[in-house]
């Protein structure tokens, strides 16, 4: 019975008919749950509807742990791996693969694209955020907490300048039960315990990380996952394209601020009082033009709610700086694009 399912899901696949297909691969694996094949193929039809992450290539990791010989396996991981642009995860899938099968020219064409890609990405030079912004406004949180009703399991993360921890409060999962991938970007968690409803974690990450720095640990009350990023730069969140990447504040040695106190016959000033009266003086100070204006949207920024500071943050990140809102139910559900000045042309510079 399931082999017919999958000859109907190949029919369909043939027809250009995808979701039908998947469909069919899925009732199929319903009744063989062990057949890499399914996986494999399945895989196939979601790289054709574009469903690459969770999908493509949670499909094609489970084909790679049922039949590691399976080489159209590690062919459909890397090609969906470079759809989402990971060429490094889609290389090594690649390489793999064309181990097993030497002769199939479709894996030397896909790693030969996939050293052009990574030699391409390594000209790339990360940008600092506009200076321009309120130094808070990019301030991305901490930790995330993912409350979604569908969600089997809450999962949560925190960061330090070297790795992102994320933790998925999973109590009493048996570590057979566990099945975790790292990719270039990609973050793979599956349990999938007998007799229950599997549960997927696939987030597209929001920066790259090491694959091969990364580890994990089922303890018993949760998992927890650590992620050797390749960038030391802080995440707005565990998942990509929500917010922009900030680089770190210099570290500013402690020997600046605590000077060594020697002795001396001349007065000592209060340090303190002279902050407190710069600060007295900058807030009284009269300024015009850009100047003015500039002071005038900080003080609305440092007085704002939080809807207030996400508004005028995302409107002028997105918009280039031509944009600052400070109604987030208006930006909040759409991106804003640039709108230059009366008179004048947004041109895009290339680096």
């Amino acid at each position: 019975m399931a082999k017919e399912l999958a000859d109907k899901a190949k029919e369909a696949f043939v027809d250009d008919d995808f979701d039908v297909s998947v469909d069919f691969y899925s009732k199929a694996i319903d009744l063989d749950p062990n057949c890499a094949e399914f996986f494999a193929d399945r895989a196939q039809a979601y790289i054709k509807l574009e469903s690459f992450t969770a999908e493509a290539v949670a499909d094609a990791n489970k084909a790679i742990e049922l039949d590691p010989s399976l080489t159209k396996a590690y062919l459909r991981k890397g090609t969906a791996c470079m759809k989402l642009e990971e060429y490094r995860t889609a290389k090594t899938a690649l390489e793999k693969g064309a181990s097993m099968a030497p002769s199939e020219s479709k894996f030397k064409k896909l790693i030969d694209e996939c050293d052009f890609q990574i030699t391409e990405e390594e000209k790339d030079l990360v940008q600092p955020v506009p200076s321009t912004l309120p130094s808070s406004s990019t301030a991305p949180p901490v930790s995330e907490l993912d409350l979604t009703p569908a969600a089997k399991y809450r999962h949560e993360f925190y960061q330090k300048p070297e790795e992102v921890v994320v933790t998925v409060f999973a109590k009493g999962i048996p570590k057979q039960n566990v099945n975790i991938d790292f990719g270039e970007q990609i973050l793979s968690v599956v349990i999938d315990v007998p007799g229950e409803e599997a549960y997927y974690l696939q987030p597209r990450l929001f920066g790259k990380i090491i694959p091969d720095k990364c580890k994990y640990e089922v303890l018993s009350t949760k998992i927890e996952i650590r992620l050797a990023k390749a960038d030391i730069i802080t995440w707005a969140s565990l998942e990509h394209g929500k917010g922009p990447a900030v680089l770190p504040k210099p570290n500013i040695s402690s020997e600046v601020s605590q000077r060594p106190a020697y002795p001396s016959s001349k007065k000592v000033k209060d340090w303190d009082k002279l902050e407190a009266e710069v600060k007295k003086q900058e807030k009284d100070e009269k300024l015009e033009g850009d100047a003015a204006l500039n002071k005038f949207f900080r003080e609305i920024y440092q007085n704002a709610d939080e809807d207030t500071k996400r508004a005028m943050s995302k409107s002028f990140v997105e918009s280039n700086g031509t944009v600052l809102s400070t109604n987030w139910q208006e930006v909040g559900t759409k991106k804003i694009e640039s709108t230059p000045p009366d008179g004048m042309e947004l041109k895009k510079w290339e680096i």
